[in-house]
């Protein structure tokens, strides 16, 4: 079985929202074997949606549509469903009970103060009479499934929590019973410290002699590569046992720049670490501004391992809340080896962990010098016995170098710990 995505919306085309539901969808469908061939966004336009539509049941056998549900005028999916598929719209009793009690439920949350149902509210309980409903528990707006040549036709809000739910409750259950699904897993690992051009040349003679049915791809990320391994058949074991057997051989051609033979990303490689030992890890955070905090609290359990991070921007506070010596500062700047050091040092006695990282850069566009352009960035780790420094020299915009400070000081702290 394959599927194709539609997602629809002005404002995932002039990218005031970002699509995340069409992500979503492909693990979990990759999951089931279930192959995604094409995602595609259309705006709130009647004939790119009729066109997008036309075009998915021609060439899949699974169509998934998200957006365009809701109760307002720019809300055209389900007319225009209604019309594509030759039916009329109608109330669903379910659906009217499901909205009334939503509403009811949130007025007696609003303690006594009535929030009114208006007639747009009611319509939400309008379904075309040639759709198979599937119930929303998350919200008013119902999810539809639709046949048409052999192709199945699914619409779901766009708001994600709502898809989800009606997906995990009424669709993935259902795509499990089929008896066409095949077989497609992944094996994915990450590297660091060489380029993906580099990386591709090394394996070139591993990735020319895979057979047919598992694919290598390269998926490049600030300063590191991930590779990615995607067998496809019909026999689980047997695709499983091919795939590993594959997946041994490539961890050996990159023995040296593996950082992990897993789907993740360094700092949760850096958290399990933690973990695993017993240990804790502490930050302090100039040019980044709290972005490697939150990179690791987005992680569940890292309250086990992560003692904070202080957020030291101006020089003031690196010198009040992690005691660099003003002089360090003034002779060194605030860019350099020694001020990177201190702040280490003031972080491990400040928190009280095993580990600490710091960093301290110039993100741009402006602020730099002939002696420490733009991009220029120290970097120290280290632990009650030793610290050590490196100085990083990126050359990107100001995003790109926070995240390329952020990979390079986790991956350093990994390489450290190892070494401990």
């Amino acid at each position: 079985m394959n599927c194709i995505i539609i997602t629809i919306g002005d404002e995932l085309l002039i990218g005031q929202v970002i699509d995340t539901n069409s992500a979503w969808l492909a693990r979990e469908l990759n999951a089931l074997g279930i192959a995604v061939t094409r995602r595609v966004s259309v705006g709130d336009d009647w004939q790119a949606i009729w066109q997008a539509l036309d075009n998915a049941i021609e060439s899949a056998e699974l169509v998934l549509i998200t957006g365009g549900l809701g109760p307002t005028a720019d809300d055209i999916t389900k007319p225009l469903l209604c019309q594509y598929f030759g039916g009329k719209l109608i109330v669903n009793d379910q659906v009217l009970a499901h909205v009334r009690a939503i509403f009811e439920r949130i007025n007696s949350d609003r303690g006594g103060k009535p929030r009114p149902m208006l007639e747009r509210n009611l319509k939400q309980a309008e379904v075309p009479d040639v759709c198979e409903v599937l119930h929303n528990p998350a919200g008013t707006a119902p999810g539809m499934l639709f046949q048409k040549n052999g192709t199945m036709v699914i619409s779901m809000p766009g708001v994600p929590h709502e898809m989800k739910e009606i997906m995990r409750q009424a669709v993935l259950p259902r795509l499990r019973q089929n008896e066409n699904l095949g077989v497609v897993e992944h094996r994915t690992l990450l590297t660091a410290g060489q380029g993906e051009s580099y990386v591709a040349e090394r394996i070139q003679a591993f990735e020319n002699a895979l057979p047919k049915h598992i694919r290598l791809a390269y998926l490049p990320s600030y300063g590191m590569v991930r590779l990615r391994l995607t067998g496809i058949g019909t026999d689980r074991v047997i695709v499983e046992e091919e795939l590993d057997q594959q997946f041994e051989k490539l961890k050996q051609e990159v023995f040296d720049l593996l950082v992990t033979d897993r789907d993740e990303q360094l700092h949760q490689v850096v958290l399990r670490l933690l973990a695993e030992r017993g240990e804790t890890l502490a930050m302090a955070e100039s040019c980044t501004g709290g972005y490697m905090a939150h990179l690791v609290t987005q992680i569940p359990g890292s309250s086990s391992v992560f003692m904070g991070s202080a957020v030291v921007y101006s020089n003031a506070a690196k010198h009040s809340v992690l005691g660099v010596p003003i002089e360090t500062i003034e002779q060194q700047g605030a860019v350099s080896e020694a001020v990177v050091r201190d702040m280490v040092e003031g972080c491990l006695l400040k928190f009280g962990s095993r580990y600490a990282m710091a960093v301290s850069g110039i993100m741009g566009p402006g602020g730099g010098s002939d002696e420490k352009p733009v991009g220029t960035v120290w970097i120290a780790v280290g632990n009650a016995h030793k610290i050590e420094a490196q100085q990083m020299r990126f050359r990107f915009d100001r995003h790109r170098n926070i995240e390329l400070t952020a990979n390079y000081a986790f991956n350093l702290l990994r390489l450290f710990m190892l070494r401990q």
